[in-house]
């Protein structure tokens, strides 16, 4: 009788494309990383002011596609021309640990996570000012895993290059504050007719209200989230010693007047300015 052979059972065609599907992938997601570790040159940023946004061409591009004539405001003005109110309320309304993190705020990051596991979409990102700045710079707001891989790796390039002040700067003068408008100092003049640098502390906190959606968040009084919100972020910037309220009208009540050579109560940031005008805020020397 004749032996029947057994052929030996080689690896399926679909193992061997699943291996190098996987393979591609990888090299993709290689590829990928190593373009974004070079591009965008963010050192251009230490002594260049950006021009127009990748975030304003996008707003551009789908106030056209809606037939809107609206027309881009903004204005660059030095950190120095920033009301030192308009810096603490937008640190304390969205990123309140900017001094401490490099770029990105691991706690707000889980929290943002299990939020989107919960409701099932992916919205929520806990987003730092070093991240915002860099989807205002070169991304869009589109909401995917991609565009927030792209994020990370400009947002840890922008932390490693520039300093925080510097990021600070950029971000104040870029970031999105209603309908065309973009920057602290459109923002201001067009919301409450006077440049940055004199805004209040409940002015600064109003414009550090509407930022989570500036132009769904209007600032003139008619949004009762933007005033409840205001409101919170000046409490905490009473509580912290940044304003004194009602100022004006405790030196000038008659009466009960101040020695001279009274001494001057220190806030809890690191007492006044020497100018007799605005409570100093503090801000952390650059170390870069």
């Amino acid at each position: 009788m004749a032996r029947k052979t057994t052929k030996k059972k080689r690896p399926g065609r679909f193992f061997r494309l699943i291996k190098i599907s996987i393979i591609l992938v990888l090299l993709v997601i290689l590829g990928f990383t190593g373009f974004y570790l070079v591009y965008p040159d963010v050192s251009k940023l230490k002594k260049q002011n950006p021009g127009k946004t990748s975030f304003m061409e996008y707003r551009e591009d789908e106030y056209r596609a809606r037939g809107k004539k609206v027309k881009i405001q903004s204005r660059w003005v030095p950190l120095k021309s920033i009301s030192p109110y308009l810096m603490k309320a937008v640190l304390i309304a969205e990123d309140d640990k900017f001094w401490k993190h490099h770029g990105f705020d691991k706690e707000a990051i889980q929290k943002a996570f299990e939020k989107n596991l919960e409701s099932g979409k992916f919205k929520l990102g806990g987003s730092t000012i070093s991240q915002q700045l860099t989807k205002n710079l070169y991304l869009t707001p589109a909401k995917n895993p991609v565009r927030k891989l792209k994020e990370a790796i400009i947002t840890w390039r922008l932390e490693r290059t520039l300093s925080k002040r510097r990021i600070l700067e950029l971000y104040l003068n870029v970031v999105e504050w209603g309908e065309g408008i973009f920057g602290a100092e459109a923002a201001s003049r067009r919301h409450f007719g006077k440049p940055a640098s004199a805004l209040t502390a409940e002015e600064a906190a109003k414009l550090a209200a509407a930022l989570p959606n500036p132009r769904r968040y209007r600032v003139d009084g008619t949004s009762r989230y933007v005033e409840r919100r205001a409101k919170i972020i000046y409490t905490i910037m009473v509580r912290r010693g940044i304003v004194v309220p009602d100022y004006e009208e405790v030196v000038a009540t008659p009466g009960d007047s101040t020695p001279e050579n009274a001494p001057t109560p220190a806030t809890e940031t690191g007492g006044t300015t020497g100018t007799g005008e605005t409570p100093g805020v503090g801000l952390p020397p650059d170390t870069r």
